[in-house]
This record gives C-alpha cells, sequence and structure tokens, in this order.
C-alpha cells in the first residue's frame, strides 16, 4: 500500500515542504532515499521501537521510505514522526483520511513520547504559506509555533495522542497564545539597569549615543572600571523590537534550538557575550549541520566581545563583511546558507596586557613592545568599522561610596526612542534598496556616503572645526565619515535638525583609538 504523509526541512531561514512517500510490499528490508543524514537514517530504529512500545508491529515486509525532494538534504530527527504514521497508514493499522491536511514533526523517543525539534516557527510559517489546515508538533514546540496566525497548532504528547487525533477517535483543541499581550508585556522587564552603575557619566553618554543611532562601540579601560557592567545593561536602553523584528529574531533562535517551551515570540533584543576562545565557525555560522553563529543569534540586538585583543584575530577578521553587509552569506561544497545579522558590536579591551597601562593608581609592568603587540591584535579595518571609542578610568572607592543611584535605563530609553523616531521618519521617504544592499535604512550607523552629504552635512564652522582636529589629532581619514554618523545621532538626541560644531566636538571625542599618539600617551 502506498501512503503520503507531509513535514518540512529547515535550511538557514528557508523551509521546503517535503513530502514522505512510504510503499510497503513483500520483502524483508527497509528502504529510506532521499539524501537523509545519519539521524534521519537512524530513525528507523526510533520508529520500530515506538510502534511496538505503542500496541502495534513494524511490517515484516519491504518498507520503503521516500523524502521528496530526493535531491534536497534532510538533517535532523524531526521526520520521525511522520515517518512513523506514514508506515503505520500504509501496513493498513490505522485508517484516516486527513493526513493532507496536516503537516507532522516531531522525534520520537523508543516509548513513544514525542521530543522537542529545530525550526518549529518557520515550519509553522511554511504551514500556513502552503495552506494547510493544521500542524502536529510536540507539545514543547507549541507555543513556539502557536504565534502563527491563521493555522492551526495542535500539540501532542505521545505517538498515541497523534494517531487518536488522525482518526477520529479523540479530539483535541489547537495551542492558542495571545501574542500581543504576552509580547507587550516582557518588553520593559530588565533584570539589568543604569540606576545600578555609580558615575561613569560620560561613558554611559557614550552608550545612550550608540544606542540612539545603532553605532558599534569599544570600551578602553582597567580591569575593574565597569566595561562589562554596563555593556550587560545596553539592552535596557535599545529601543523596543516590532513584532517583526521579534519574529526573524525567534526564527533565527528556533533554528539554533534555543527557544525554550514557555516561550513564544522572543520580546527583548538578544544580547549575545561569546568566549574569546570561539571558534570562526562557531561565530559566523555553519558546520557540518548547518547552524546560525553568535552573530545571527544576536540579530537585531547586541554581541558583545570582551576581552577584544584576546580573541583569536583570524576569528575577528571573519566579522568585517558581516559588519557592513548585516548579512552573512555562508558557501560550502553541499551548502550556501544565507543568514540576516545586523547587530551592534559593542567591544571592551584593557590597554595593555597587564590591564594598567595609562592608570594614574597602579604601575604597568608592559614592555612598550608588549603593548604595541597587544594593541596591534585589532586590525585597521576592523576598528574602522567601530564609530565609538570610549576610554574609561576606574571610580575610586571614597566617589562610589558616596555617589547616589545613576539616572535608570527607563530615562535614558525615553531619549533613544525619540531620537530613533525622527530617524525612521527621516530614512522612510527613500526609496527601498537605497540602502547599498542592506534594504530599508533604519539608523545614522547604516548610512550611506551620499546620505551623510544630504543629512549630515556640516556647516562652515563645523568643518573648519574637522580638518582643524584631523590634523592636530592625527586622526585617521576613515574616521571623516563615522564622526559625521555620530554627529548626526547627537544631534538628533539634541532634537537639533542640523549638525552643528557642539555635536561635531562631542564625536571627534569618540574617536580616541585613531589618533596617531594614543599608543604613546596612554589614557
Amino acid at each position: 500500500m502506498f501512503v503520503k504523509t507531509y513535514c518540512a526541512a529547515v535550511n538557514g531561514l528557508d523551509v521546503t515542504t517535503i513530502t514522505v512517500e512510504v510503499n510497503i510490499a513483500p520483502g524483508m528490508a527497509y528502504h529510506l532515499t532521499g539524501l537523509g543524514d545519519a539521524a534521519v537514517k537512524e530513525g528507523r530504529d526510533r520508529i520500530a521501537a515506538a510502534i511496538q512500545n505503542n500496541g502495534y508491529l513494524f511490517p515484516l515486509a519491504d518498507v520503503t521510505c521516500n523524502l521528496s525532494p530526493a535531491d534536497l538534504r534532510k538533517e535532523g530527527s524531526a521526520f520521525d514522526l511522520p515517518i512513523a504514521i506514514g508506515i503505520l497508514a500504509a501496513n493498513g493499522d490505522i485508517t484516516t483520511d486527513h493526513l493532507e491536511r496536516f503537516m507532522l514533526v516531531g522525534e520520537l523517543s523508543l516509548d513513544g513520547r514525542l521530543q522537542p525539534i529545530r525550526g518549529a516557527l518557520p515550519i509553522a510559517i511554511r504551514a500556513r504559506a502552503e495552506k494547510f489546515d493544521g500542524l502536529i508538533v510536540p507539545q514543547q514546540n507549541a507555543r513556539e509555533a502557536a504565534v502563527v496566525n491563521n493555522l492551526r497548532v495542535y500539540g501532542m504528547e505521545t505517538l498515541m495522542d497523534v494517531i487518536s487525533f488522525l482518526t477520529g477517535k479523540q479530539d483535541y483543541l489547537p495551542t492558542v497564545v495571545d501574542t500581543r499581550r504576552e509580547f507587550y508585556e516582557q518588553q520593559t522587564k530588565f533584570d539589568l539597569d543604569f540606576a545600578d552603575v555609580r558615575g561613569q557619566e560620560s561613558v554611559k553618554r557614550a552608550l545612550e549615543v550608540a544606542a540612539a543611532g545603532g553605532h558599534n562601540l569599544i570600551m578602553i579601560g582597567p580591569p575593574g572600571s565597569g566595561k562589562s557592567m554596563m555593556a550587560k545593561r545596553l539592552p535596557s536602553i535599545l529601543p523596543p523590537l516590532s513584532l517583526a523584528e521579534s519574529l526573524e529574531t525567534t526564527q533565527i533562535h528556533s533554528i539554533a534550538g534555543k527557544v525554550g517551551k514557555d516561550t513564544s515570540l522572543i520580546s527583548q533584543r538578544p544580547f549575545r557575550s561569546p568566549h574569546h576562545t570561539i571558534s570562526q565557525v562557531a561565530l559566523v555560522g555553519g558546520g557540518a549541520t548547518p547552524q546560525p553563529g553568535e552573530i545571527s543569534l544576536a540579530h537585531n540586538g547586541v554581541l558583545f566581545l570582551d576581552e577584544l585583543p584576546e580573541f583569536n584575530k583570524q576569528t575577528l577578521e571573519v566579522m568585517r563583511q558581516p559588519l557592513e553587509d548585516r548579512r552573512i552569506t555562508i558557501s560550502r561544497a553541499k551548502y550556501t546558507l544565507e543568514l540576516p545579522c545586523s547587530f551592534m558590536f559593542i567591544a571592551s579591551m584593557n590597554p595593555c596586557p597587564c590591564g594598567y597601562y595609562g592608570d594614574p593608581t597602579h604601575h604597568c609592568v608592559c614592555t612598550p613592545g608588549q603593548i604595541q603587540h597587544y594593541l596591534g591584535k585589532i586590525s585597521g579595518p576592523l576598528l574602522d568599522r567601530i564609530d565609538i571609542h570610549c576610554e574609561i578610568q576606574a571610580v575610586p572607592f571614597a566617589q562610589l561610596s558616596q555617589m547616589q543611584p545613576g539616572e535608570p535605563s527607563a530615562t535614558i530609553r525615553e531619549r533613544v526612542i525619540k531620537a530613533r523616531n525622527i530617524q525612521t521618519e527621516r530614512f522612510s521617504s527613500l526609496p527601498l534598496g537605497k540602502g547599498g544592499g542592506m534594504g530599508r535604512i533604519h539608523c545614522n550607523a547604516q548610512m550611506t556616503e551620499r546620505m551623510l552629504h544630504e543629512f549630515a552635512e556640516p556647516d562652515a564652522a563645523s568643518l573648519d572645526m574637522l580638518r582643524m582636529a584631523m590634523e592636530r589629532l592625527k586622526l585617521s581619514a576613515r574616521a571623516y565619515s563615522r564622526i559625521l554618523k555620530v554627529a548626526r545621532t547627537i544631534a538628533d538626541l539634541a532634537g537639533s535638525e542640523k549638525v552643528e560644531s557642539m555635536h561635531i566636538a562631542e564625536a571627534i571625542g569618540y574617536r580616541n583609538l585613531d589618533r596617531g599618539d594614543w599608543a604613546e600617551r596612554g589614557i
């Protein structure tokens, strides 16, 4: 007997509908065709045990399972459930006329329980696009998939639950999630707040500017000065995610298997902070089984690299192109994977190997050669993509114990949102695609050179100041456009339509690492 069931294969954010064709004929063999990986092929043993442990017999016949289209690689264990249902239907153990109406995905344990899978959300989006009546998923994935409207999602615990539902022996209600209510309730709930940060007003100002314009930022200072502490609080002042951004972000985390069973949509901007031993593949994505890397998991959020010079230099260099294009294309012999990676890049570093170069309270034990070698681990092209360089000094205990709590994140966030709204209105009139291959422009950090002349052209006095600063401070030529972008953001925070000399002056102060004498003068 011949039967068809339906499931899906995930490749990056692309999902392909897979037709599982099962045919049973006289014989004693099991055949699986359709370019399945080891997890798909091993599913035969899981499926046989699950069928037998639920009161059925695995067919003593020639069973052929084809995953169509046969030239597309299939990876993962999500094909267990549709293959099992197809085998039972083809063997006449269950009778149903509804198999073509549902898409089924799920891994089977040996006792027939359904285990969670990766990519439930993009699969649900595909099922709706293909006009399936419903999607059957493991119970742990139900809330994640149920955020897709106009699709009935059924979360099942066991193989017997699926059989009872498909044969009409028992009714199950689809999972319902109040997406909007849950989404907006969680947007302002942060565990960390800038009110906990005492002192460091100049650094908090730099982080506010970075958040308002979507700028990349690096903090340089001695150990214990609060670099990591402030970086971890950055998401609390970023603009809230829109529903469209949240859906895209949740899809990426779903593919990586990082969406919790109680989570429907990711409501806060991601904050990723990988260790400095991370590999190139883990950072940008890929691998034998294609997975999103840290730069894609940080999409619409923040990627924080603490102790930047400790990272492998070759690993850091692979971020050059993603920082510019905000997309990463991973090409391998067996696949090509394209993922979005529009994130704020935040980094921190010590000024030297011992950490105390230029610190008035500690003696630096590093030689000039060691300091130059340490700073040389950060290449010029990578530094060119960082808009704001912020120097930090540790706050003395005497001041730390006397200071009042800092300004709360909610207050800073209001100013950031106001500035972002100005940018949204400014760039909304631009035709789609004018962003130099990045699609729609959303913030000042994404402006092209042509946009700088249109929206951030300095007046004569500001231009003279900029020229003087570049000559006296030995700023590199690459700092010019970065200064204008940051100045445009500072003007937006001030509510100014034009970029004035005071905005240029503040932006110049954020280019310390471009100064030709920075390493010699210290912090």
